[in-house]
């Protein structure tokens, strides 16, 4: 295996914990908040300006909430392809990919990027929020036999991610060609002027080019002191994090489907949240000439008169937020059609509204009205994403 595992230390406060990197955030200045169990920067400078810098230069996200699943054994690309809504069986080693994991009735569990890096091991990167419960939903499906074997060394393991136009020449410069992948494939470090080892992948959450390395805590901290040092590279928090996944139409979970074992939104009506992959529109990550867990329920979800879609504030207004009522119209006679599953004011596009939602019969172009007050309808078009 290519990390070398130290006992990376889980800071805590008050039950909260804290990344390697939390004492580098503080001295840069960052706003921290609480965010799944952890003390992790929301912003450094602004959001405006940290996701603007993403788009046009490069941002580095400290991403160690994230968790890290190994899967290992002979037939551990077999099995995973029979638990998620990707044929594994397509990628070789060095390539990565995207899936859902859904449960008997269809519904999502969770989503996943992961990496291939043998035929006999598979990194995943579950939902901060979703590691434990990933790995018991999982664990209780591997093979009687112990042919495949999970791992969960979220905690022993450190995530930065470098995203934007930028990242590649930054790459580069600081680790050495040889350690700059393309988009979706994979590696181990190799040899660089640093001195760090781990694992590099061509993968993010912003719709930039960019990548995930993971790390120990020591060489992390190694890692984002000669990037925080570089001129192109501007530090950037959950709140543009969330922003530049917005714009592309990424799903977030826990926000735009949830599963219903783990409980519900009291925003949205019980269930509304309960999705299948059909639903969420996903233009990737789903194969349906293989066999999983929640097909059949998968393909009869497909004549759902509802699915996620983007929506574009037409006129100003307050921003739509979840759980925000999407009307038919402006009147009081108007139907509610669906609700805003996530939305924010667009950086990219002048900090116009934008958001996703699951709306019922509608099309690319129809007007909506998101009600974003008790006083206010916002009229809306109906798009697909990404927004830019």
């Amino acid at each position: 295996m290519f990390f070398r595992f130290l006992a990376w230390e889980t800071f805590m406060r008050e039950g909260l914990r804290r990344t390697s990197l939390y004492d580098l955030h503080v001295s840069s200045g960052a706003k921290i908040v609480e965010f799944h169990g952890f003390e992790l920067p929301i912003w450094f400078s602004s959001i405006q300006e940290e996701h603007l810098a993403t788009r046009s230069s490069a941002g580095i996200f400290d991403v160690s909430h994230m968790g890290l699943f190994r899967f290992i054994g002979e037939g551990a690309k077999s099995w995973l392809s029979s638990v998620s809504t990707q044929d594994y069986s397509k990628f070789e080693p060095g390539s990565c990919g995207y899936c859902h994991f859904l449960d008997q009735k269809g519904h999502i569990i969770d989503d996943m990027i992961f990496a291939v890096s043998s035929d006999s091991e598979v990194l995943g990167v579950p939902n901060s929020s979703m590691v434990g419960t990933m790995y018991d939903w999982l664990y209780q499906l591997l093979p009687e036999d112990g042919s495949v074997r999970i791992e969960d060394v979220s905690d022993d393991v450190s995530i930065i991610a470098l995203q934007g136009p930028l990242s590649g020449p930054i790459v580069k410069e600081l680790l050495g060609e040889g350690n700059l992948v393309g988009r979706f494939r994979c590696q181990e470090i190799i040899e660089n002027n640093l001195g760090i080892s781990g694992w590099i992948q061509g993968t993010g959450y912003t719709g930039e080019s960019g990548f995930e390395i993971f790390l120990d805590d020591v060489d992390s901290r190694d890692l984002w002191g000669a990037l925080i040092d570089h001129p192109d590279v501007t530090p950037v928090g959950l709140g543009a994090r969330d922003t530049l996944r917005l714009e592309k139409g990424y799903l977030l979970s826990g926000q735009d489907f949830l599963w219903p074992e783990i409980g519900s939104e009291e925003r949205f009506p019980e269930g509304f949240l309960s999705r299948t992959t059909s639903e969420t529109a996903v233009p990737y990550g789903l194969d349906l000439l293989h066999d999983f867990i929640g097909k059949p329920s998968l393909l009869s979800s497909m004549e759902s008169e509802s699915r996620l879609w983007g929506m574009f504030c037409l006129e100003r207004g307050p921003s739509p937020r979840p759980g925000h009522p999407v009307y038919d119209g402006p009147s009081e006679e108007s139907e509610i059609i669906g609700y805003v599953t996530s939305g924010a004011p667009s950086p990219s596009l002048d900090m116009a509204g934008i958001a996703l939602g699951y709306l019922k019969s509608r099309s690319v172009g129809d007007e909506v009205w998101i009600q974003s007050n008790s006083r206010r309808r916002v009229k809306s078009e109906v798009r697909v994403t990404p927004f830019l």
